[in-house]
């Protein structure tokens, strides 16, 4: 019996001795260095208290929620704040957010002025907004078919303190926010093509969060049961629309350009579509795109799980980050007889579609 106590007491003081090295680090990770005023127990319990409320941290009070005005009076206190930041629907809880405010040291820097808020924003968002009313925020672009390693470029020229490589090292992991894409190893497909405004501090995976939630707030329940209806699962939804994404000029032809692709699945061809070529290809040097074009007969053979000329079925993850438009083909699509498109031979961007391979040759330039 005493030797089981000694073991017993033993085990209980190695996880506390585990705990006090990961829970710190953990938040770290996720919210970056503590305050320096937090030191020795304080630092420890707020990485704690950070960590429990994470979830509602990293939630907008409101996806759908427009902006609006917000004035931090002069001589506010951080308990205050957070109190009407509640009341006003921006925040969803008063404590999580004090939390959020103490241990990234935040609750001495804030300051008085007007701000532009938005409860479809997550609190990290808001609170490094209330940092300086001028020059905190800024206007982040990312354009429609990029993919991550473009939007990654990007940051650069953004006004966003993001380093490139920290932002690729993030995005290349689940997205959390996204729990039907339990399968998805990486943010491909889920960051939404958008005009954001942002806080200048963002982390990378708060820059990620806000991505996500945004295409979170853009996946309807009939969007969703659009895919279900083309016996698709979510993450295959967004894979195909990441296709028409890259396939389509004109937005009108995404439906018609889907129901190629679904025709194609549901009689098990291979889909044969370029630009997952061009995913596998990576960064042409040549012509400094990361599309190269056009593809040689040498491209289609690339050795790559990406390639369906050779693979059938859908590539093993999104190719690139689609629209709502896209999202919206692919559970919506027209129904039509084609199996085949290309380009037609004017230049207008536009597509022939057929029926059969012969069909298909005979849409040709000559």
């Amino acid at each position: 019996m005493r030797r089981f106590l000694t073991t017993f007491i033993t085990l209980l003081i190695l996880a506390a001795l585990a705990a006090l090295i990961i829970i710190p680090a953990l938040a770290k990770h996720h919210y970056g260095e503590p305050s320096p005023a937090l030191v020795g127990k304080k630092r420890f319990t707020y990485a704690a208290k950070i960590l429990w409320h994470d979830p509602t941290i990293r939630r907008a009070a409101d996806p759908y929620g427009t902006e609006k005005n917000f004035t931090l009076e002069q001589g506010e206190s951080p308990y205050q704040l957070a109190t009407r930041l509640e009341e006003e629907g921006l925040i969803l809880d008063t404590e999580a957010f004090l939390i959020l405010l103490v241990y990234t040291g935040m609750d001495t820097s804030l300051l008085p002025g007007n701000y532009k808020l938005s409860p479809s924003l997550s609190m990290q968002s808001i609170a490094g907004m209330l940092q300086d009313s001028r020059a905190s925020q800024i206007e982040f672009i990312v354009l429609p078919g990029w993919r991550i390693e473009e939007i990654a470029a990007s940051l650069a020229s953004s006004g966003l303190l993001i380093a490139e490589d920290t932002f690729l090292d993030a995005a290349y992991s689940p997205p959390p926010l996204i729990v039907e894409a339990g399968e998805a190893p990486s943010h491909e497909g889920f960051l939404f093509p958008d005009s954001y405004i942002l806080s200048r501090n963002l982390t990378a995976e708060q820059l990620l969060t806000e991505l996500t939630l945004n295409f979170a707030r853009n996946l309807s329940p009939e969007i969703k049961a659009g895919f279900a209806a083309q016996g698709l699962t979510l993450y295959d939804g967004v894979k195909l629309a990441s296709i028409v994404e890259r396939e389509a000029i004109v937005t009108d032809e995404r439906k018609m350009i889907a129901s190629v692709f679904l025709n194609r699945l549901r009689t098990s061809q291979k889909l044969e579509t370029d630009p997952t070529i061009q995913y596998a290809l990576g960064y042409d040097e040549i012509s400094q795109s990361w599309w190269k074009s056009p593809l040689t007969y040498a491209d289609l053979e690339v050795v790559s799980i990406y390639n369906t000329y050779i693979h059938p079925g859908l590539p093993p993850t999104p190719i690139c980050n689609p629209t709502l438009s896209s999202l919206e083909a692919v559970a919506f699509p027209a129904e039509t007889p084609y199996y085949f498109f290309r380009a037609r031979c004017d230049g207008s961007g536009l597509h022939a579609f057929a029926e059969t391979f012969e069909g298909h040759l005979a849409n040709g330039c000559e």
